[in-house]
């Protein structure tokens, strides 16, 4: 069984929002059309407190986009984005939301990151979304949506490690592209056995 997995497609990622990825709302009308042939659909949802430690306003001296290092490693510091209840956390509105079987929200917790469907930036913490799969029988994914660099490459190679047949189109994914950021997450995705369509 297969399972289409929608990643992040929220209105702070599209042009507007607090951390628009560019062109991040044309993808929406393919994922529709994508989201009606699927036998399974779930949909992940960035979903952070007012003073995620992800945000660089939290940290004095530090600027959107830097660089700092966590106990879990390396982390960029974001602009405030996807706070938990705001405008900026929903889905895009022209995404259809009815199709999908379960809503994956990750990044709740204050003291860690989450760009993966699967697990924490510590990359231990499971978010649930293994079991449910399992329990499902589901094997194959296919992975679309935001950012293509970040949140969409952790969770096809996080996928990809747990033994899914992990597929990722490129056409219905969009990248942030931050110093490059976009072909070393298609190499790591390449090397962890992902297939890039």
């Amino acid at each position: 069984m297969s399972a289409l997995i929608v990643i992040d497609v929220q209105n702070d990622f599209c042009p507007g929002g607090a951390l628009a990825v560019p062109e991040g709302d044309q993808i929406v009308t393919g994922i529709n059309a994508l989201m009606a042939e699927a036998e399974a659909v779930v949909l992940t949802q960035d979903w952070h407190p007012a003073d995620h430690s992800s945000f660089a306003s939290q940290h004095e001296g530090h600027d959107p986009y830097g660089l700092i290092e966590m106990p879990y490693g390396p982390q960029v510091l974001w602009p405030d984005h996807c706070v938990i209840g705001s405008e900026g956390s929903a889905f895009h509105p022209g995404l259809n939301t009815d199709r999908a079987e379960m809503v994956i929200r990750k990044g709740f917790r204050r003291a860690i990151d989450s760009y993966s469907a699967f697990f924490e930036n510590d990359h231990t913490t499971p978010t649930g979304l293994e079991g449910y799969l399992r329990t499902r029988g589901i094997t194959q994914l296919t992975m679309v949506g935001l950012a293509t660099d970040f949140c969409v490459a952790y969770s096809a190679i996080d996928a990809a490690k747990l033994g899914f047949d992990v597929t990722v189109k490129l056409d219905l994914c969009r990248a942030i592209d931050l110093n490059g950021s976009l072909e070393t997450a298609k190499v790591d995705m390449l090397k962890a056995g992902v297939t890039l369509a």
